[in-house]
């Protein structure tokens, strides 16, 4: 199995991400990166960094875990296992969001990865369409937009006019429909069911860093998936190829950190979440070596 090298920064912001509470020495995580070809400077520039950004913190210890900068994206990448409640039954209106004014740079990046984690599809430049399917409906998407965007507490206008679209002409509802391609999403979801299976049985045949690597790996490209799907309801996509997956990834969870657990407690982590390879999952392109 080909794969591309995580990176120092990415590595240190999958492994703080799992903390249940507590903190994670600078020792797990050279450990942790030279288990996946990363040298010990590559991960110190990258702890350096992180943390003169907000992104992590740092105990009396010199221990580190996340901080505030990244509470919405953690968040998100942490609940992936309750996206299957994240839904409600469709009545057929639309949550939209109109950016009038997209600007450039880092907060436009913030924009269109909300916008692209919340299910949304451009249907008109500066124009973008989700079903109104999602539990707690426009007041909790305006809120989970904002949040992801931002990272803060701040009005609608950071992100742009969200609102409800109801009664659309059929032309334009059936445009609407059509902006997710429902078959390739359906495939996707039974291609990562297979890759998981698979990987189960290699499991059992690796050693225990083997295995940790392999893991981290393959749940981690399964966790992109789950976290950057759209969520549709039930008239635009089969909800059962998600539901398997997402039911599989569930299990492999639990064999992923049993392969990581006697390594997390020798470096005394408390961990509820296998460690796993989240690069871009939440839209956020680190650069190659830190």
């Amino acid at each position: 199995m080909c794969v591309q090298q995580p990176t120092a920064r990415s590595l240190v912001l999958d492994l703080l991400s799992t903390l249940r509470e507590g903190t994670m020495p600078v020792r797990a995580l050279v450990e942790a990166g030279a288990l996946l070809g990363i040298e010990e400077n590559n991960i110190r520039v990258s702890l350096a960094r992180l943390y003169a950004s907000g992104r992590i913190e740092r105990d009396e210890r010199g221990r580190y875990r996340l901080g505030p900068a990244v509470a919405a994206i953690s968040g998100r990448l942490r609940s992936w296992r309750d996206i299957g409640q994240r839904q409600r039954a469709w009545r057929g209106d639309w949550l939209a969001v109109h950016c009038a004014r997209l600007g450039r740079g880092p907060s436009r990046r913030r924009r269109e990865r909300a916008l692209e984690l919340l299910g949304f599809r451009e249907i008109e430049t500066g124009f973008s369409l989700r079903p109104d399917n999602l539990r707690g409906g426009l007041d909790s998407a305006r809120e989970q937009l904002v949040s992801l965007a931002t990272g803060v507490d701040a009005t609608d206008t950071a992100l742009g006019r969200v609102f409800l679209v109801s009664d659309l002409d059929p032309a334009s509802d059936l445009e609407a429909r059509s902006l997710w391609d429902a078959s390739a999403l359906a495939e996707e979801s039974r291609a990562s069911l297979t890759d998981l299976r698979d990987s189960e049985a290699r499991l059992l045949r690796l050693s225990d860093e083997e295995a940790m690597i392999e893991s981290f790996v393959v749940g981690g490209r399964v966790l992109r998936q789950l976290v950057r799907h759209p969520l549709l309801p039930a008239e635009i996509l089969d909800p059962a190829p998600l539901d398997d997956l997402l039911a599989s990834m569930k299990h492999y969870d639990k064999l992923g950190r049993a392969a990581w657990s006697r390594f997390l407690a020798k470096h005394d982590v408390p961990h509820f979440n296998l460690p796993l390879d989240t690069r871009d999952a939440a839209g956020d392109r680190p650069t190659a070596t830190h």
